[in-house]
């Protein structure tokens, strides 16, 4: 409770104005006149009086309520009431001789009563109420409390080349648009009103000043809602390079409506926290700085950036169309189709003219949202690859209620390991009794202490600012590509903890061979009925050293991730499922040796996974049957689809040319405790 000290005089009244919840301290030792030795205070109606005393040096008076004129006793005022009119409040400080029982002299206190509240949705119910408590802190879990503030990163107005506003920022420009660019634009922001109660007339004294500190400046921006009907009567007051504003109280207006919006994710130098202030002064009739009586503040938090893991409802599937180039996909986007029809989702073609030649959309983008308690619409992270895809997600996914955010390293420099088939996320997980109710964030990198690649810095800084999925590094560069999407998936589950997790298994590929071998099915080939390429039997393949050596070298990399992820997904060996699979190295890391089954697209139960061509045991593929033995249990189905040509001769697989958007978490990001 903020407090003021205010002297009072003998000679002639005093003034002052006291804001509801705070506390005035009267100063009733200025002018004590001669000869007093004791006061009593008394106020009129609707002001609370009363005294503040050290026990161990003054003697509460019996009875009478005269109190000894004592340094170490104080007069305290506060009122609940706004006041009706200027000065209709009163307080009398009575000085007494030693034997008087009339007052020798008077001090009066005049006080007007205002309200003043700067109010946002701190409860996170979706409404703004009157006088918030605990504004000033922004608390995480069920119980917490702080505003939620969303970066505006859509494009909300029809045929607008520019994001709304947050594009210029988002995109590195110098600063933001200062204009609204529609109605539905205000959608995305935070309501924050001032709420003012009292006399008006009390404002030729007194003014309101709205305020954002120098730090948080570029961060937000604040548009004031001076009236309805045009976008221009709503005018931008805070934030770009508007540090404060003056709010001019129309007669008898009580409340100042105030649209917020975000300008910045959280990173590596935000930590996402911006407060707003307004502070009450006193007008100063000289040539001196007005002087502060009250100020309010109320601290918003910037929704994170949270990515969709495999066990989410999927919505939208996304692929490239490669029908004109040397190795066209023509069949595999039929096949997709088909797979997209069954798991009742809507397929974008992404046409050749957009992508470019560039068929590695899942490498592009990744999906995920942005939620506050009043709104929430997915936002497409585009990766700094910029390859040929580099301007889809900008020009034809970014629109009304879908945002759009990047990051790109300070240098441009950028590695296989910064396209974003490595970066996943984990369902939800608890890892030694922590809750991660939004699941945990994968991304691919070298060895700890190694000098290998790594995601470039500025992607990395980012998706641990978001706090609420927080990342695990895990081991990928010793593949080719270098992505997590080569080694691991997830699927969804009946039990447990409602996934799998799918591993690339040499170990388990060898089990496979060894077994069909016992079984005499040797002669069995690898690859059959692919044209142009060398067919390869069982028993070639287990006794190929070679072969068998950079199976040994991959198998002890995935083991290496597969602790990690056992550790800090808290997993058992039970959650994990291996499924077969073989690689190669070439230049010292290592490529699928047969398309690569962990490289799936996850659509609900129904699995799209790369066709392996495996040996053919009793007129069926062997790699086939043994995935569907391990899968189908879990209520999956499984679909395997020819991307040989397409997409595994160029070092990817069906994830790699996908791209899924999914129903955001029913989770409230806010409930949770990073």
């Amino acid at each position: 409770m903020t407090q003021r000290r205010v002297r009072v005089s003998t000679e002639s009244p005093s003034y002052t104005i006291c804001v509801v919840g705070t506390e005035v301290s009267i100063d009733i030792y200025g002018s004590i006149p001669s000869g007093a030795t004791s006061f009593d205070a008394r106020g009129t109606s609707g002001v609370r009086v009363y005294v503040v005393y050290n026990p161990s040096a003054v003697k509460k008076p019996a009875g009478a309520s005269r109190w000894t004129l004592n340094s170490q006793v104080e007069v305290i005022v506060s009122m609940d009431i706004p006041s009706s009119t200027v000065n209709d409040s009163k307080v009398r400080i009575s000085y007494y001789g030693q034997k008087e029982n009339a007052p020798i002299e008077g001090a009066w206190l005049y006080l007007t009563c205002v309200n003043v509240s700067l109010d946002a949705d701190t409860d996170r119910s979706g409404m703004v109420k009157s006088n918030g408590t605990n504004k000033t802190k922004w608390m995480w879990g069920p119980d917490g409390q702080g505003a939620v503030l969303l970066v505006n990163c859509d494009r909300d107005s029809p045929g607008s080349k520019h994001m709304d506003s947050a594009y210029q920022y988002v995109q590195s420009y110098a600063a933001a648009n200062a204009d609204l660019f529609s109605f539905q634009d205000l959608q995305d922001m935070s309501l924050m009103i001032l709420r003012i109660q009292g006399p008006s007339a009390i404002f030729a004294d007194y003014k309101l000043v709205l305020h954002v500190s120098v730090s948080d400046v570029d961060k937000v921006r604040v548009f004031h809602a001076n009236g309805s009907g045009s976008l221009a009567q709503y005018e931008h007051v805070l934030g770009s390079d508007k540090l404060s504003y003056v709010v001019d109280r129309p007669s008898g207006q009580e409340e100042e409506t105030f649209y917020v919006e975000g300008l910045a994710f959280p990173d590596a130098d935000f930590s996402g926290l911006v407060s707003f202030s307004v502070t009450l002064l006193e007008v100063s009739d000289k040539n001196a700085p007005d002087t502060p009586v009250f100020t309010d503040t109320v601290v918003f938090r910037v929704a994170p950036w949270i990515m969709t893991p495999n066990t989410l409802q999927p919505l939208e599937v996304f692929v490239c169309s490669m029908e004109r180039d040397s190795n066209p996909n023509g069949d595999f986007l039929e096949a997709l189709r088909a797979l997209v029809r069954k798991a009742n989702c809507k397929l974008t073609v992404c046409p050749e003219v957009e992508n470019r030649h560039d068929r590695w959309i899942q490498d592009e983008m990744e999906f995920g949202y942005v939620e506050a308690p009043h709104k929430m619409f997915p936002v497409v992270f585009d990766s700094p690859r910029d390859r040929g895809l580099k301007d889809f997600a900008f020009k034809r996914i970014l629109g009304p209620d879908f945002g759009y955010v990047t990051r790109v390293p300070p240098y441009g420099h950028v590695s296989s390991l910064d396209s974003f088939g490595n970066l996943d996320v984990s369902p939800p997980v608890t890892v030694q009794g922590k809750t991660y109710p939004l699941g945990r964030i994968l991304i691919g990198s070298s060895l700890p202490r190694s000098g290998g690649r790594r995601m470039t810095r500025a992607v990395r800084d980012f998706l641990y600012a978001q706090k609420v999925q927080r990342p695990v590094e895990l081991y990928s560069d010793w593949l080719s590509v270098g992505h997590v999407d080569e080694f691991l998936s997830f699927v969804p589950a009946p039990d447990r903890k409602g996934f799998r997790l799918l591993l690339a298994s040499p170990d388990a590929c060898y089990k496979l061979f060894k077994e069909k071998q016992r079984e005499g099915n040797g002669n069995a080939v690898q690859f059959a009925g692919l044209d142009n390429v060398k067919t390869i039997t069982i028993d070639e393949m287990l006794a190929d050293k070679t072969l068998r050596s950079d199976s040994e070298y991959v198998q002890s990399c995935i083991d290496w991730n597969r602790h990690a992820l056992k550790e800090e997904l808290g997993l058992t060996e039970q959650d994990i499922i291996d499924i077969p699979q073989l690689f190669v190295l070439n230049s010292s890391r290592a490529d699928a040796f047969f398309p690569d089954m962990v490289n799936m697209i996850v659509l609900g139960k129904h699995l799209g996974i790369p066709k392996p061509f495996g040996p053919i045991v009793d007129g069926r593929c062997c790699l086939e049957e043994n995935v569907r033995s391990l899968l189908e249990p879990l209520g999956l189905t499984c679909t395997f689809i020819n991307d040989f040509f397409s997409y595994h001769t160029l070092f990817g697989e069906i994830h790699c040319g996908t791209n899924v958007r999914r129903k955001p978490f029913s989770f409230k990001w806010w409930n949770m405790i990073p």
